[in-house]
């Protein structure tokens, strides 16, 4: 698939299936160091609380993210998208469906964990809104590296206003 650079991607965010995970596995490996695998997804996914769901462009799958429904929040456990179809809007549809799903009277919270070295991934939730809250010292079990939390948080507005669970967009 080829795409314009600069272009929005039009995208359609449904459930993740099994015939899924070959790409899903695709764009995992080639966007993080230490990618999970096959099983971690399958281990993950059998859980009654996890969805998983994908964003699928022509046809094809390109970008996914994994979610645990909690009682008062929604967990973003993994969250990437094809090294392609980054900077197109892709992530960014992925996440105001996310959002989305908050509400005042349930989750009223996503929140996430992001290495710290991963600069992209931390500078793209900031401009969806997301605000980082504190730090996990010697986080991950395959480096000692930490892990920023980071926290969107619903927001009800008043009458006429427009809603705070919005994504903010930048200009330009």
């Amino acid at each position: 698939m080829t795409m314009n650079k600069g272009l929005a991607t039009a995208t359609h965010i449904r459930w993740m299936i099994r015939r899924d995970m070959p790409e899903v596995l695709a764009i995992e490996q080639a966007s993080f160091e230490f990618p999970w695998a096959e099983d971690d997804f399958a281990r993950c996914l059998r859980q009654r609380n996890c969805i998983g769901m994908v964003a699928e462009s022509e046809g094809r799958v390109v970008g996914f993210m994994i979610y645990e429904l909690n009682k008062s929040q929604l967990h973003v456990l993994n969250f990437a998208v094809r090294p392609d179809a980054r900077r197109r809007g892709v992530g960014m549809q992925m996440i105001e469906k996310l959002v989305g799903k908050l509400s005042q009277q349930r989750r009223t919270r996503v929140t996430l964990e992001v290495r710290e070295t991963n600069l992209a991934a931390q500078v793209f939730f900031r401009n969806a809104g997301f605000l980082a809250v504190s730090v996990l010292r010697d986080y991950y079990d395959d480096t000692t590296e930490d892990a920023y939390v980071m926290h969107f948080q619903y927001q009800t507005e008043p009458a006429g206003a427009m809603p705070a669970n919005r994504i903010a967009r930048k200009a330009g």
